[in-house]
């Protein structure tokens, strides 16, 4: 299992991981959020083209640690006039994503790239999306300053993530169901027991909402953030001035 939290070095881990698991990835993601994943996709796409326009005719969208593109494809498919490019560091979940888009006959495009050294010129992107990666990267900070490179100015950055669960009842529930029942799934579906003792672990070892808010205001963007499904989720909605 990968090292959890900010700050450690777990890129190759975090890669050898996804690409063990990538094959099962989508059919888990449904099974294991009962199907409600899709919703707060929807939620954040709104959030991520509310500046755009309908169509979103000229605009440019990065989905960064896009997987297998679900979330790429969902921006494409709201905004059919923008350019979508989604962008992972493991191979083997974007062959799964581009399999998906020609199926579909949906037009994006897939590249590898490392989220902490993207490989994109500053300004280069109206709109930057990171659904349910963003806890995986080795510096949170350093995630957040390319994030902010490569936004125009006043482009809109959306993260979408697991929050650690939040005291209460429904808290301590939902801390059971990720730490007992979650991982014992995850691991007859993939046959990779790790992986989603992983998952657990590293939302558990992420910064509270509040925190990735002020993470995101010290890099420079005017944050707001919105809680879903009663704190399961969230949304944080950063503009670049």
């Amino acid at each position: 299992m990968p090292p959890v939290g900010d700050k450690q070095d777990k890129g190759r881990d975090v890669q050898a991981m996804f690409a063990s698991i990538a094959p099962r990835y989508d059919l888990l993601n449904r099974v294991l959020s009962l199907g409600i994943d899709r919703s707060w996709r929807r939620e954040a796409t709104r959030e991520a083209l509310a500046l755009t326009g309908p169509s979103g005719k000229g605009a440019r969208v990065l989905d960064v640690a896009t997987g297998t593109a679900d979330f790429a494809l969902e921006l494409k498919t709201a905004a059919p006039e923008a350019e979508v490019i989604g962008s992972d560091f493991v191979p083997e979940m974007l062959a799964i994503g581009r399999e998906k888009a020609t199926s579909r006959q949906i037009d994006i495009l897939l590249e590898e790239g490392d989220a902490l050294n993207l490989p994109y010129p500053d300004a280069s992107f109206d709109v930057i999306t990171c659904a349910f990666g963003f806890r995986n990267f080795a510096d949170y900070a350093r995630g957040l300053a390319e994030f902010h490179r490569v936004l125009r100015p006043n482009g809109r950055l959306v993260i979408l993530e697991f929050p650690p669960p939040r005291a209460g009842l429904f808290g301590s529930v939902f801390r059971f169901y990720f730490r007992q029942i979650l991982p014992r799934i995850g691991a007859l579906v993939s046959g990779n027991a790790g992986a989603y003792t992983y998952l657990p672990e590293s939302v558990l070892a992420f910064p509270d909402p509040e925190r990735l808010a002020g993470l995101m205001r010290a890099t420079g963007f005017r944050t707001r953030f919105k809680l879903l499904s009663a704190g399961i989720a969230a949304i944080h909605v950063g503009d670049k001035g």
